[in-house]
This record gives C-alpha cells, structure tokens and sequence, in this order.
C-alpha cells in the first residue's frame, strides 16, 4: 500500500527539467503574453542563451528559494547577463512579479 502511495505521488510530481513544448508556452493574460512574448521569451526558450528556461523546475527551484525580491531586484536592476529591466520598457513592477511567476510555474501560489 504504502509503495501505491508514493508512486501515485510521484505521478503528481512537477518534471525535473522543462516541459517538452516550453516554447509554445505562454501567460493567460493577454497583456502579459504580449510581454512575454516581446521581452522575455527569447531569452527563456533557448538554451543556449544561458536563461533559466520557462517552466523548468530544476533551474527555478533554488532560484525561487533566494525570494521573489530578490528575484524582481535581479530584472530591474539586471543581473549576469540579463539586461536591466529585461529589455521590456513597458513592464511595471507588477508586470515583472506576474512574468517571473510565470516563467518559475508559479502562478497562483501565494506572495
């Protein structure tokens, strides 16, 4: 039984690396696709541009653990070789909270 359990667990686990169609992934809001789409997603859907990519929790997980302030301080102010404000001109403060939610899978999780 308790081998049951876990296997049926582990069918719940979120994957260790990113989702087979990352790429094609993109914020139910309209505006914050928009974003996404001109700002962010060049960066977060190629490998070789060294971004944590979009929904993979093996490379968002201890990036999450640092907090989110520190994470929106990491867009803002730019960090490593992502540009200050990362390239989106448009984006509030709430707009950045929003992507990098959804770029780490975690939309709907509490502040």
């Amino acid at each position: 039984m308790p081998l049951a359990a876990l296997l049926s667990l582990a069918a719940c686990a979120k994957p260790a690396g990113p989702p087979a169609d990352y790429a094609s992934l993109a914020p139910a809001d309209p505006r914050l696709a928009q974003l996404y789409e001109s700002s962010c997603k060049a960066c977060h859907v190629n490998p070789a541009a060294g971004a944590p990519l979009t929904h993979d929790a093996r490379a968002w997980v201890p990036r999450w653990h640092q907090g989110e302030a520190v994470l929106l301080d990491h867009v803002v102010q730019g960090y490593r070789a992502m540009p200050a404000g990362g390239q989106c001109a448009a984006c509030t403060p709430q707009d950045f909270k929003a992507l990098i939610r959804f770029i780490a899978d975690r939309e709907g999780e509490p502040s």
